[in-house]
């Protein structure tokens, strides 16, 4: 890089989410040191279909000092406590995957541990009764409660986010060139050394971020970084996407509907709804998919049926030299848990804390990839959970999933839970104890046994224990106002 004291040249290949969390951070946070240049193509458009987020982005826009309320207001966002599962462990079944905690652990076992006693005995509800955030979005209630950490995340509309960090960005320094590149030049060494757009703009660099998505143009196409498949383990590879007009309230949790060859969402926003299909083409054809995905809808049809084809798997580097990959261009992973924000959001902050002072260190490429890697597995791992873990086999495609080789990581994982009951979570890994605890579950997986700390309790301290909790959430839940009313006076927004 250029020598110490002068601005560190960044240009930033492609918009949409990616490309604008991304500037956002630089030009919010470095501003003093960066020099930052984002080209796009309004020609060319952006998958926006990551409407629905995990409670990661809170932290992410409270350390940028965005003011929340404008921001769900500039997106039509509506709040999300959890993801609703159904027809995923059988047909007709349900479930949901909430955020925050169940019970209360002791520091030998999860509160899993004292449920499943309780369960023996005869004296306790459902699991996700004892979870504030899922009662609350069962009931499609809502409110800020800090004092007692409910989490949550957000519905938004992901264009009009990547317009709100353009604002954002474009106030700290951050400067737009529209158009299309048409040749990655290199230097002698092999960086990249500058782009060149149609118009014939030459866009010189010292550190370059792909944001280009399925293309790869940089850390692909220009540096050959490979991509290794997963589809082995996660067959479906199309989704379809459309846009409905709302018909009710928006309620305060993502639909995740499982059919039979894949699954669909519906993603509530203040004014419309986010709807998408998600399907393996071995299984079902792209004219079923689109009949069948706008024949279970509801409103009206506000956009075109959009077809996206995909491939699931990782780039085997996400930085090669002085090129770092975010958003679709270093990997995807269906959104079947709202992760594809979280990970353009993690690479994002993780950069921010390995961001180059001289020249790229090959330390920190090593371990912003190893990084990167350990992460993605650990999600890859949740999301194949509820492929695989399932009682249906009433298609082909579900009996494909039942029996498929999954990675010896969720084996153990699967084993562990179901012999003793235990879940861990290892080095700050995204999903924590509950998540796992809560969909092993909802998919139907019991475990044999529990921690003998919850055989200390007597029948009746067991009772007590959970009633106590149980009577909190209700109370707690009670006072709430419904979703809908929260949102009108607290950011609503114009409507469409």
């Amino acid at each position: 890089m250029s020598e110490t004291g002068s601005r560190k040249k960044v240009v930033i290949a492609g918009g949409g989410t990616a490309g604008w969390m991304m500037a956002a951070a630089l030009g919010k946070v470095l501003e003093k040191v960066v020099d930052v240049t984002l080209v796009e193509s309004d020609a060319i458009g952006t998958v926006g279909v990551g409407e629905a987020t995990i409670p990661t982005l809170v932290s992410y826009n409270h350390l940028l000092r965005i003011d929340e309320a404008e921001f769900m207001r500039a997106v039509s966002g509506t709040f999300k406590l959890g993801i609703a599962f159904e027809n995923w462990t059988d047909i007709d079944h349900r479930y949901i995957h909430s955020f925050g905690v169940t019970g209360k652990d002791h520091w030998t076992a999860g509160f899993q541990h004292f449920w499943r006693r309780g369960h023996e005995l005869g004296i306790a509800k459902d699991f996700g009764e004892y979870c504030l955030e899922l009662v609350a979005a069962e009931r499609e209630r809502f409110a800020h409660l800090p004092d007692l950490g409910l989490n949550y995340a957000f519905h938004i509309d992901s264009a009009a986010y990547a317009a709100f960090l353009r604002k954002l960005a474009e106030a700290h320094g951050v400067k737009r060139k529209e158009g299309r590149i048409s040749d990655v030049q290199l230097t002698g060494s092999g960086d990249i050394k500058s782009l060149r757009l149609e118009d014939g703009t030459v866009l010189d660099g010292e550190l370059f971020i792909d944001c280009t998505g399925f293309r790869a143009l940089l850390i692909g196409q220009t540096l050959g970084v490979g991509y290794d498949d997963w589809t082995h383990w996660l067959p479906c590879d199309r989704a379809i996407a459309v846009q409905t007009k709302s018909v009710g309230p928006p309620v305060p949790y993502t639909r995740s509907i499982a059919h039979s060859a894949g699954w669909r969402w519906q993603i509530p926003l203040q004014h419309r709804t986010g709807n998408g299909i998600v399907y393996c083409s071995r299984f079902m054809g792209e004219d079923e998919a689109r009949e069948f995905l706008l024949s279970q809808i509801e409103g009206d049809v506000l956009t075109e049926p959009r077809v996206i084809p995909f491939r699931t798997g990782t780039r085997r580097a996400h930085w090669r030299r002085n090129c770092v990959a975010i958003g679709l261009s270093s990997g995807f992973i269906e959104p079947l848990e709202s992760t594809s924000i979280h990970l353009i959001q993690r690479s994002v902050m993780r950069l921010m804390q390995m961001f180059p002072h001289g020249g790229v260190n090959p330390s920190d490429v090593d371990e912003f990839n190893a990084q990167t890697f350990y992460e993605l597995e650990h999600i890859r791992d949740f999301i194949i959970l509820h492929y695989h873990l399932t009682n249906r086999t009433d298609s082909e495609f579900w009996r494909h999933c039942r029996n498929m080789e999954i990675p010896d990581t969720l084996k153990h994982r699967m084993r562990l839970f179901e012999e003793t009951g235990r879940t861990f979570r290892a080095n700050d890994q995204l999903f924590a104890e509950n998540s796992w605890t809560q969909v092993m579950l909802g998919q139907g997986l019991a475990p044999r046994s529990h921690h003998p700390v919850a055989d200390v309790m007597s029948r009746e301290e067991i009772a007590n224990f959970l009633n106590h909790i149980d009577e909190n959430v209700e109370k707690t839940v009670a006072g709430l106002p419904s979703h809908e009313t929260y949102l009108n006076n607290y950011c609503p927004a114009a409507s469409a």
